[in-house]
């Protein structure tokens, strides 16, 4: 009798330590699923890039109208079309203009033949008047008919010079109406190529006056150089310079970068409306061939590099906590806080001067629930191989 008794006290107390055991079991907390990353040595890199996307643009680039308006009677190229500097563009109608000139020209003519015949009759009397000074040295004919000759003579010479200041004359408003015809015919300013052409044959072609946002007849663009203009923080200016090395992305190329160089800083902030202050910089590329055809127009991004550390002790910048803190994967499965000193950094990676050695891990999933120190951990991996 008391040895069943003492046998099921012995059951009871053995069903009541498993049932504890299993309540614990039950109720312990859970190992946190954490991604790890290994401290390994590289290239860090401190970099700022640009606040809004930047822009390929041209080296040269205008936008042409005539001085004055009118209908359009040439167009002399198509949009696409490569052109030489000087190669005729448009013309606009300008018989007017043209027959002005022809008129001008005649008068240039008519005038040049009233020179011939007013400098012919001043050499004659000239001539005349040396022989009446010549008879009245002799005492053949008195010093008023040499006077007469003389004067004469210097009367027609004076009408010689005035004809010649007519051909002056003349010439000047021949001048003037190949200027006026000047302003209906647009030139290529240098090679280039045609972007955009406003207006048809035919068509009345308007002039572009200050302030009036009026079409260009002609876009030319030099697209056979090309540089990016990009809009950096206001606060990043001062440790820009000219010289410094970039690089380069465009949204048309993903998931490439090309090098390149600073070659100017604007001198003044530009303030956009409802965005923040900017300081456009202008950057080129080291092998312009790289990329291949760039666009006018595309958008690109400036990725500026301020310093650079090789072979340097680096974590991932996801995961430094605020402070200057990461936290590491402990051998005893807990995560441990480290207090660390940090160098150079971006986005990416972060220098270690001291707290870290290659090889530790530290976390980089900081963003998940009950991620601090002390908890239990347990890497993703071995979380995926437990649930299955």
């Amino acid at each position: 009798m008391t040895s069943t008794l003492i046998r099921r006290l012995l059951i009871a107390l053995l069903a009541l330590l498993l049932l504890v055991a299993g309540l614990w079991w039950a109720g312990r907390p859970k190992p946190i699923a954490v991604v790890l990353k290994a401290i390994d040595q590289g290239r860090v890199e401190s970099s700022i890039a640009n606040t809004r996307a930047g822009t390929v643009e041209a080296c040269q680039r205008t936008k042409l109208s005539t001085i004055t308006g009118g209908r359009i009677e040439l167009l002399a190229v198509k949009e696409g079309e490569r052109v030489k500097k000087g190669q005729l563009l448009m013309k606009l109608w300008n018989d007017d203009q043209q027959a002005q000139s022809a008129l001008a020209q005649t008068q240039v003519e008519t005038a040049r033949k009233r020179v011939a015949e007013a400098c012919t009759v001043a050499a004659n009397a000239e001539r005349e008047a040396d022989r009446q000074s010549l008879l009245r040295s002799k005492g053949f004919v008195s010093t008023a008919k040499e006077d007469a000759a003389r004067s004469e003579a210097q009367a027609r010479r004076a009408g010689c010079d005035a004809a010649k200041a007519d051909v002056a004359q003349t010439q000047a408003k021949v001048n003037a109406t190949r200027v006026e015809q000047g302003r209906t015919i647009l030139y290529a300013p240098f090679d280039g190529t045609i972007a955009k052409i406003v207006g048809e044959v035919g068509e009345y072609s308007t002039p572009s006056p200050p302030g009036v946002p009026t079409p260009p007849a002609i876009d030319l663009i030099d697209d056979s150089c090309l540089y990016v203009k990009a809009p950096m923080d206001e606060v990043d200016a001062p440790k820009i310079h000219a010289g410094q090395t970039v690089r380069i992305s465009f949204d048309a190329l993903p998931k490439q970068s090309f090098p390149g160089k600073v070659k100017r800083v604007a001198p003044y902030v530009s303030a956009v409306e409802k965005q923040a202050r900017t300081v456009d910089i202008e950057a080129t590329l080291d092998n312009a061939d790289a990329p291949g055809k760039l666009l006018v127009g595309y958008s690109a991004d400036v990725e500026v590099i301020l310093a650079v550390r090789e072979n340097v002790v680096r974590v991932p910048t996801s995961a430094l906590l605020e402070g200057s803190r990461v936290l590491i994967g402990g051998a005893d499965g807990k995560l441990a806080e480290r207090q660390v000193k940090v160098g150079l950094a971006n986005w990416e990676y972060t220098e270690v001067l001291a707290g870290l050695a290659a090889g530790e891990r530290v976390v980089t999933s900081l963003e998940r629930e009950g991620v601090k120190a002390g908890a239990t951990f347990s890497t993703e991996e071995k979380a995926a191989a437990a649930s299955k």
